[in-house]
């Protein structure tokens, strides 16, 4: 099939659900809703796509209420509100909608649109977590971690952040990464560490590449390699982690190098600007 093939299909997919959303099919006017959302097979428009989803939602389509509150969340097809965002969360949320139950408890954690609450927002992200959602399981990991609407529990952090690195989600697996450097819930392992900062950083977590760099340097889990450890710390440092600037500026500056000096200016300077010249 070619691209033209291709393209034919995704016209026509557009052009049966239009018709049935037209006739008040809310799974057909949420899937139409998602076409002009994505822009596939038809031009992307989020005016329309937050239209169509809205009478979905309408309707009682529990997917269509929590897109909709994303749309609300992010801006997109109607003016921003935090306030509309949870009432459609929430909407999807009881009738069990795991990602709707995810998003509600984050806008519990942040205080948006509700008061902020951290044992509702803990609430919430075991509903979503108990049906898999990793990014609730990795929330859960970080409320045991840092005692955030229940008691801190290092060896239940380890268990939520394991599930959830597991199923690859990225900053689970940086925070199971740190529970083994740190010891915390778990045997310290240096190795155990850079397997899961590996992992992490390879979905391009900038934290992760930076410790990926500094184990690389420090030789902590892994042989000594100052090549690699720069290759890392430059992935991270050009994704403005400031720590990352700044140990790279470090270690190219006793290189003798000559583009080490500009390195280290540039690097440093991207988030520590220099002081005004006194003389």
């Amino acid at each position: 099939m070619d691209h033209r093939d291709a393209a034919s299909d995704s016209h026509q997919v557009w052009l049966w659900f239009r018709a049935a959303a037209e006739q008040g099919n809310a799974y057909a006017q949420f899937n139409l809703g998602l076409l002009y959302k994505k822009g596939e097979g038809v031009q992307q428009d989020d005016a329309r796509a937050f239209a169509w989803l809205r009478l979905a939602a309408l309707q009682g389509l529990a997917f269509a209420q929590n897109h909709l509150g994303a749309m609300y969340y992010h801006g997109r097809g109607a003016a921003q509100s935090d306030d509309d965002a949870v009432l459609w969360f929430r909407r999807a949320a009881v009738q069990g909608e795991a990602s709707a139950q995810q998003n509600l408890g984050q806008m519990y954690r942040k205080g948006r649109g509700v008061p902020q609450d951290d044992e509702l927002a803990l609430a919430w992200f075991y509903r979503a977590a108990g049906q898999g959602v990793a990014s609730a399981q990795s929330q859960l990991g970080v409320a045991y971690a840092q005692g955030l609407g229940t008691q801190r529990n290092d060896a239940l952090a380890l268990a939520w952040f394991r599930k959830a690195a597991l199923q690859g989600e990225a900053l689970a697996q940086l925070n199971l990464g740190l529970a083994y450097q740190r010891g915390q819930g778990v045997a310290q392992s240096d190795s155990q560490a850079l397997a899961w900062f590996r992992q992490a950083a390879a979905q391009g977590v900038p934290a992760a590449q930076r410790l990926l760099g500094v184990a690389y340097a420090q030789g902590r889990g892994v042989a000594a390699d100052q090549l690699r450890a720069a290759a890392w710390l430059q992935r991270a440092a050009r994704q403005d982690d400031a720590e990352a600037q700044c140990r790279l500026a470090l270690m190219l500056a006793p290189t003798g190098l000559p583009c080490a000096q500009s390195l280290t200016s540039l690097w440093c300077r991207a988030r520590f600007p220099l002081a005004p010249d006194r003389t």
